[in-house]
């Protein structure tokens, strides 16, 4: 047995009895390596040098939260085929899957000629640390070592793990070991998590463990070291196996100063990958340090000169290179970016100042961004990259959008407005109407139809996504169109365009040669309501009232007031009209594609096919048929079932309604018909690459 471990918690003394045998360094394996700035694995009995070219995978797919551990053998194997395929070399995971995992990587490898390695990770209780925020908390110590046990053991296909909530589990036998090239400690830590460790533990500043040691490190670090040496030996003692360690970093808690953030988060406390040194055995095995490192966050990475101002390979202005060229320079080891990538999603939730956006970006979009990104990653001299993300993950949420859905409800649809949800390189999508005038696509009832005037038919259907209307008129009428809808009872307006509305309406789209739009009513304005009439964040012109007659442009937030210290400048509050719609194919197979797209007008057939993001309209969960309620009167969690919508159509020309669904009489639209859906738990979805999938194919073919 080793004998050094020295942990002052009585609980880690305790747990810390490993299942071994006399080990000595001549029978100890190891299947990769870190040497000088190199990652490198065994292959055929020769140590070769890999370039990690990754994407990580969560635990969760539509219908499930992380926890439930619902995904299958048949679609681990056909993911890891496909990461393959893409040319990625690695998959990286968070923490324990369920055994169809294991077993799927290793019937995959074994009839592979080239392998996919995986990184693994070990994950902590976020809830533990948030409350508690004490890294040497004996419940969270307790929780992690029983955990890191099972995982190591499920790694050489040697446990059988009881059921937890919230954990997988099974029974594990299939050895993948030889793929596990490297392990990565923990998760993007929270500053006061860190600082409040830091000062209740103010004297744990050195360890001398098997294999890790600290001298006058922060307590923080000094716990991480630790972890490491607990994951360490325990794999050493019970497999005679040391893995390449790392433990996860962002750039909240990275090791630079930034002089353009003055915020108390972002820039608080760091927490140093060098401040933890090798020792024993593990010198031959090596360590690195990994990011999370996106191009948009924190704000300071916008504005820190030096980022700005950087000019990166390809002889260009560029601050996320120049961010990766400054952490870089700090570091006495390897470095992985073990995060990035941007969203494929219509909800954008931060800029960049060159356009790689936390959002509104399509597709193809994303694919080319990820593969400037990882050139970058690259030509800054790091050992690799990995992507965020295999799949889409429904059960995220975005600070911008998460007051305005139901949390327990995510997993149940697809949020387009939730930018956090469409990181994946693979979707789970329906995109039941293609915005491409196939009418076979409708296989409703009509919820108007008549033979004579402008407006010949009007049909809405729906699925996990999207709202989708579609409207049939006169091919020779070219004027433009306004649709309401009623989304909650007993409120909203009762005038549009001079038609008294049988209903109050908190919505209409309009449809028009110049910009097209979906209005909200004041009244019902939740960006409004949230950052004006509540937070006094933003002015508002006039005091809530139900049926004002006011309606306003659709905002999602994105920035609050920004102190610049190093201009002594204050950016405003910033938003942006997220009820524009964009015209265009809904097609993925369509030369013309764009997965933005929000409606098609076709004025030579006269026809035209919308397709509005549930939560564009209010619903908090349309799985249930749950909207937002009377929150002007109420808060941003008021909500109400309903049985269905109710929605018509006005045709206007010269500023005049000259036809309507329904009819008007007497200057009053009759009352509208409704559209209505079944609850559902169980989704319909399709899984289905997008096209970021072929440029990250071509890009890790490159590499």
């Amino acid at each position: 047995m080793l004998t050094k471990i020295k942990v002052s918690l009585s609980i880690i003394l305790a747990v810390s009895i490993f299942m071994s045998h006399d080990i000595n360094a001549e029978n100890l394996e190891h299947n990769a390596r870190i040497t000088g700035d190199s990652y490198e694995v065994f292959v055929d009995g020769e140590w070769q040098e890999i370039v990690i070219k990754g994407v990580n995978m969560g635990m969760a797919k539509p219908g499930t939260f992380p926890g439930e551990a619902g995904i299958v053998y048949d679609e681990y194997f056909s993911w890891i085929e496909d990461i393959a395929q893409m040319n990625a070399n690695v998959i990286r995971v968070y923490t324990l899957h369920p055994p169809d995992f294991y077993k799927a990587l290793y019937d995959y490898n074994s009839q592979s000629n080239t392998p996919v390695y995986v990184m693994h990770g070990f994950w902590l209780d976020e809830d533990n640390m948030h409350i508690e925020k004490d890294a040497y908390n004996e419940v969270l110590m307790q929780e992690f070592m029983q955990d890191a046990e099972h995982i190591i053991n499920a790694v050489h296909g040697n446990a059988k793990i009881e059921v937890t909530p919230g954990k997988a589990s099974g029974t594990y036998q299939h050895d993948v070991s030889p793929y596990v090239i490297g392990w990565i400690f923990g998760t993007e830590w929270d500053p006061d998590f860190v600082m409040d460790t830091n000062t209740r533990h103010n004297d744990e500043t050195s360890y001398d463990g098997n294999f890790y040691r600290t001298e006058n490190a922060s307590p923080f670090e000094t716990w991480i070291a630790r972890q490491l040496d607990f994951i360490s030996t325990y794999e050493y003692e019970t497999y005679a196996n040391l893995t390449p360690m790392s433990f996860t970093n962002w750039v909240t808690t990275d090791i630079l100063d930034h002089i353009s953030d003055a915020s108390e988060d972002d820039d608080a406390v760091g927490v140093d990958p060098n401040a933890i040194a090798l020792q024993g055995m593990m010198q031959d095995v090596g360590q690195f340090a990994s990011y999370h490192i996106y191009p948009y966050y924190p704000e300071f990475l916008n504005h820190e000169p030096d980022y700005i101002e950087y000019v990166d390979h390809r002889g260009e202005k560029n601050n996320y290179a120049g961010y990766l060229n400054a952490l870089m320079e700090v570091h006495d080891m390897p470095v992985l970016v073990a995060e990035f990538g941007v969203p494929a999603s219509r909800g954008l939730t931060h800029r960049n100042p060159f356009g790689w956006n936390q959002g509104f970006l399509d597709e193809e979009e994303t694919g080319k961004i990820v593969e400037r990104l990882y050139e970058d990653i690259i030509a800054e001299n790091y050992i690799g990259g990995i992507i965020f993300t295999w799949q889409d993950e429904w059960f995220k949420r975005t600070w911008n959008t998460m007051d305005y859905d139901e949390s327990h409800r995510r997993p149940f649809w697809s949020n387009a407005q939730t930018n956090e949800q469409q990181f994946g390189i693979l979707s789970f999508d329906t995109l039941k109407i293609k915005l491409d005038g196939d009418l076979d696509a409708w296989d409703n009832a009509p919820l108007y139809e008549k033979d004579d005037g402008v407006l010949q038919g009007m049909r809405v259907d729906h699925d996990e996504r999207f709202l989708y209307i579609r409207l049939d008129y006169d091919k020779d009428f070219t004027g433009s169109f306004k649709l309401p809808i009623d989304v909650v009872p007993n409120q909203g307006n009762t005038m549009l365009d001079d038609v008294t509305m049988a209903h109050g309406i908190e919505f209409y789209i309009d449809i028009n040669e110049a910009e097209s739009r979906v209005w909200v009513d004041d009244y019902y304005d939740f960006y409004k309501i949230q950052y004006g009439h509540q937070l006094e964040m933003i002015e508002v012109d006039n005091p809530l009232e139900n049926d004002s007659g006011h309606f306003n442009p659709i905002h999602l937030t994105l920035n609050r007031e920004v102190y610049l210290p190093h201009l002594d400048e204050t950016l405003p509050f910033e938003s942006y009209e997220t009820g524009l719609l964009q015209e265009g194919i809904a097609d993925p197979e369509h030369a013309d594609y764009n997965s933005l797209n929000d409606y098609q007008w076709n004025k030579e057939e006269g026809w035209i096919e919308i397709r509005l993001p549930w939560m564009l309209i209010g619903s908090r969960d349309p799985s249930h048929r749950t909207f937002n309620g009377n929150i002007a009167e109420g808060d941003l969690e008021t909500a109400v079932n309903v049985d269905g919508i109710f929605l018509g159509a006005l045709a206007i020309e010269d500023d005049a309604v000259v036809d309507s669904f329904p009819r008007i009489s007497d200057g009053e639209l009759s009352p509208m018909e409704m559209f209505t859906w079944d609850e559902w738990d169980l989704q319909e979805y399709e899984p289905r690459l997008k096209h970021s999938y072929e440029v990250i194919k071509d890009l890790f073919d490159r590499y």
